[in-house]
This record gives C-alpha cells, sequence and structure tokens, in this order.
C-alpha cells in the first residue's frame, strides 16, 4: 500500500486516484496534534462525537517534485460537501518511517468530516505528502513544502486563492517536529502560517539519542533545526500541542511547552499510539477550525 519511490524522474499523470479512506494507517513512531485551552495535565481530552454525514472523498495523486528529486504522492482529505472556491488546506505531515498514505491518525478523517457538517468548523481540507522516512523535514522536503506545494495545491482548487498557500500545518511525532520547523520558516518568510498543530512531536533533548536516528550530518546541523532551540523564530503563530504524559518525548514536549507557551498545551494519559491520538483529534479540528474561522494571521 506504500509509496513506490520513482529516481528516475518520470512524471505521470496527475489524474487523482480515488480511494475510500487513507486512515488508520499511522506508522510505527508517528504521532499527531489536538486542541484545549487549558494547562497541561488539568482536564481530559474530548471524545470523539460524529454525527451522521456522507462520504468523505479521499484522492491519491502522483507529483514529480524537482527539491527531492523523484515522485511524491499527495493525499488529500476533502469535506463530502465543499464550498464553491478555493479550499483551505492544512497539511499533516507524517512520522519517521512514514508516508503520506500512512500520515494522518485513525479517525480524523471522519473527525473532519463530522465537525464540518455540525458546522462547528469551516470546511477546509488535510492534505499530506511524501516527506522521506527519516528526514525530520528539513533541507529537500522543506524546500518541497515551501516551494512546490503551494503550486500543487494551487492546480487543484486549494489553498490560497492567489498562491495555494496552506493556511496551517500540523504533524506528528517526526511530523510534529516537521510542522515547528515550518511554522518557522513560513514566519521567516514574512507569511506566516494561521496555526500549527504538533501531536507528541519529536522533541529529543540528548544530542546522543538524536545521533542515534541518523537524521542530521551533525550536531551544530540539528541545533540549528531544533524547534527547542528556536522559540522565538516562531513568532505569533498559535501553536497547539498534544502529548501523553507516558509517550518518550514528554520531556521536550514540557520544555517547549515552558518556554513557548502555546495556546493550547494538553498533556494527559496516554502513550505515543493510536489511543491516545484518537481521543485528542475533536479538539485539535477545533482548534484549527477556529484560526481559519478568525481569519488571523498568526
Amino acid at each position: 500500500m506504500g509509496p513506490r519511490d520513482d529516481h528516475g524522474g518520470r512524471r505521470i499523470g496527475r489524474r487523482p486516484l480515488l480511494i475510500a479512506s487513507v486512515t488508520g494507517l499511522a506508522g510505527a513512531g508517528a504521532a499527531v496534534v489536538a486542541g484545549s485551552s487549558t494547562p497541561p495535565d488539568v482536564r481530559p481530552a474530548p471524545a470523539a462525537s460524529p454525527v451522521p454525514h456522507p462520504p468523505a472523498l479521499t484522492t491519491v495523486d502522483r507529483v514529480y517534485s524537482p527539491s527531492r528529486r523523484r515522485e511524491v504522492e499527495i493525499v488529500t482529505l476533502l469535506p463530502a460537501h465543499r464550498p464553491p472556491g478555493p479550499l483551505p488546506v492544512c497539511l499533516f505531515l507524517h512520522g519517521r518511517f512514514g508516508s503520506a498514505r500512512r500520515a494522518v491518525p485513525p479517525g480524523l478523517r471522519d473527525e473532519l468530516m463530522s465537525a464540518v457538517a455540525r458546522g462547528s468548523v469551516p470546511p477546509f481540507a488535510f492534505v499530506t505528502v511524501d516527506g522521506g522516512g527519516n528526514s525530520y523535514w528539513h533541507d529537500d522536503p522543506m524546500r518541497m513544502l515551501l516551494d512546490e506545494v503551494p503550486g500543487w495545491l494551487r492546480a487543484r482548487g486549494l489553498g490560497d486563492a492567489a498562491t495555494g498557500t496552506p493556511f496551517a500545518c500540523a504533524g506528528v511525532s517526526m511530523g510534529g517536529f516537521g510542522a515547528l520547523l515550518y511554522a518557522r520558516r513560513r514566519q521567516e518568510r514574512g507569511n506566516p502560517a494561521r496555526a500549527v498543530a504538533t501531536i507528541a512531536p519529536a522533541l529529543i533533548t540528548s544530542w546522543q539519542e538524536m545521533r542515534s536516528r541518523k537524521a542530521f550530518q551533525d550536531m551544530w546541523q540539528w541545533a540549528e533545526l531544533d524547534p527547542l532551540r528556536h522559540v522565538k523564530e516562531l513568532g505569533r503563530v498559535p501553536v497547539g500541542l498534544w502529548c501523553g504524559t507516558e509517550d518518550p518525548f514528554v520531556e521536550g514536549v514540557r520544555k517547549f511547552v515552558r518556554q513557548a507557551r502555546p495556546e493550547v498545551a494538553f498533556l494527559g494519559p496516554g502513550g505515543h499510539n493510536d489511543g491516545f491520538y484518537r481521543r485528542i483529534l475533536p479538539d485539535m479540528v477545533r482548534f484549527l477550525g477556529r484560526k481559519l474561522g478568525s481569519g488571523a494571521a498568526g
């Protein structure tokens, strides 16, 4: 089911493949984001409460990425009823050894559709893309997100009407690290995101542990990219963060919460697994919907 890397640069047509669902495939080492405006360790995340709605539309497409020098898959989770005009997009970045098809945690598709059907959030889409199994979303994958994804979205009637730019970015585990880095790069370019949502972000506090993952050339490259060392560079972008208290990344998450004081910071019982992710999805979707509905630029 996973994507095929095509190093030959052969372009494949962009006609999308429609499938029933790509959720429920969050890979090992993945994590998720959600919202709750109370301090950590205070209240439990609300349970999902889906309402009847028509089937959602999920498309799987292949495009060539000059930055990554290969074809990548791009997966779109669309509301069942989309309004006319360009549809806002939240990027969702996959975890370590994940892929576009295995990016979102189980239940996200249904929670988005239910929230839109209830009218509790404006219609928007989640879009995932292959970023490399151990990339931590820096260098080539980040260039792809910043310089190529907006064009792909605009060609599909998605994202900002003028540029195709996503309004927000979310991610789980390594994808949470990448979402914070993406928000920082958007801020540095003078085009801040409206929100960033991170689920169990892989914020590692020890170079010895990070070195074993072989994701960075050396300690200096990691230090230059580590969100824990660059909190101020996020600017005023609203941050939502959700993490289980038994998650292996909770130490780094607690440190980030102390330094960044995110708008939403939920730490509650749970580990680095689908059970915790599923519980916090309603909160995350509401957080993103509020930022889209407010029209604030962060």
